[in-house]
């Protein structure tokens, strides 16, 4: 299983959100490129990165940063946060993003999910954010009719190889994973899950790989100390 250090961007600045709430938007490091350098020395090998403003905008907003950020450093890195475009995703990809995510698009025009995974494999991911099961768009601002298993059984006909499931109501908050939904979801369909929201200490990372996820993301756990990401990769790895 592999685990996943979360950085979000608002404003150029590393940001960590509660329960998707913009308002609640609070600096948790100085440099993206020193927190994603302080992540790699600690064995990490993956980079989970969304666009704030970009998400909220539906448009590349930050995407100097991250271009630069992959040049870098070795991490491989996913990002998500209005990517709406086949050229966004042709930018990020032709530019050193391993993966891009795309999220409220699967919902409002899987086509285009469609078009990508058909362009792009298995370097296309999507975001499954969801409020009581329901899938949210438009950076969590909205919340659709969709519920979170259909969509995912739909992305996974489209060819879909990766899935980040998060359950807003967990994200930030340092409460725990949705196991329930997340072992759900991982039953359903034959895409690799990425879990995302809650996770606080080593006995959610043990939890998750007990499920067999494919991935753990993990965010405010390790900017608030909770977690310590050398000790999460090693779990991960079954040692």
């Amino acid at each position: 299983m592999i685990i996943l250090p979360a950085i979000d961007i608002k404003d150029g600045r590393c940001v960590r959100l509660f329960q998707g709430d913009f308002a609640t938007a609070e600096q948790v490091a100085e440099s993206p490129f020193d927190t994603a350098r302080s992540f790699e020395e600690a064995g990490a090998e993956y980079l989970h990165m969304v666009d704030l403003d970009g998400a909220k905008d539906a448009k590349m907003v930050n995407r100097d940063l991250f271009c630069a950020l992959a040049k870098e450093t070795k991490l491989k890195i996913e990002l998500g946060g209005g990517i709406r475009t086949l050229n966004a995703v042709e930018y990020y990809l032709s530019r050193g993003i391993s993966r891009v995510i795309l999220g409220s698009v699967a919902v409002k025009n899987p086509d285009f999910v469609k078009e990508a995974v058909r362009e792009y494999g298995d370097r296309i991911a999507v975001g499954i954010d969801a409020k009581n099961g329901m899938v949210a768009t438009e950076g969590w601002l909205d919340t659709s009719d969709v519920d979170y298993l259909t969509l995912a059984r739909e992305m996974e006909k489209a060819g879909v190889k990766y899935i980040i499931y998060t359950d807003i109501s967990k994200d930030g908050t340092l409460s725990g994973p949705n196991l329930a939904q997340l072992d759900a979801i991982n039953r359903a369909v034959s895409c690799n899950i990425i879990a995302s929201g809650g996770i606080s200490n080593l006995g959610d990372i043990k939890a998750l790989k007990g499920l067999s996820m494919y991935g753990v993301i993990c965010g405010k756990s390790l900017y608030q100390g909770t977690l310590s990401l050398k000790e999460a990769v090693l779990a991960g790895k079954g040692e």
